[in-house]
């Protein structure tokens, strides 16, 4: 089966005041959709600076509220300047990513399944 390579949230840079901000990523389809049976994903994070969170969310919906969606990975970086690859197993219909930061650059965050 083929598989799919997505950047699922472009290069985003805090303002630089040290407040907190919020980005929340499109959806996009998941192993789910496309009803294959590994659930397989794998996720890559790359980042300049960083302080805050990555969480990447999933959903079993075909068409997702803001309440269906939940958990499947997160990352905490403290000034940090990296690229990271996570690995997650689930049929997800669709996965999206959420950064929570007061400082730094997301250069990209890719996902693979």
């Amino acid at each position: 089966m083929p598989s799919n390579s997505e950047i699922i949230l472009t290069a985003q840079t805090h303002l630089g005041d040290s407040s907190i901000q919020t980005i929340t990523g499109d959806k996009y389809k998941g192993d789910g959709y496309y009803g294959r049976s590994d659930g397989f994903h794998s996720i890559q994070y790359t980042f300049d600076g960083l302080t805050g969170s990555i969480v990447i969310e999933g959903t079993l919906a075909i068409d997702p509220s803001d309440d269906d969606w939940f958990e499947i990975h997160s990352y905490t970086a403290a000034q940090e300047s990296n690229s990271k690859i996570a690995n997650f197993t689930g049929n997800y219909v669709w996965v999206r990513a959420v950064v929570t930061y007061t400082d730094g650059t997301i250069n990209s965050i890719v996902l693979n399944h």
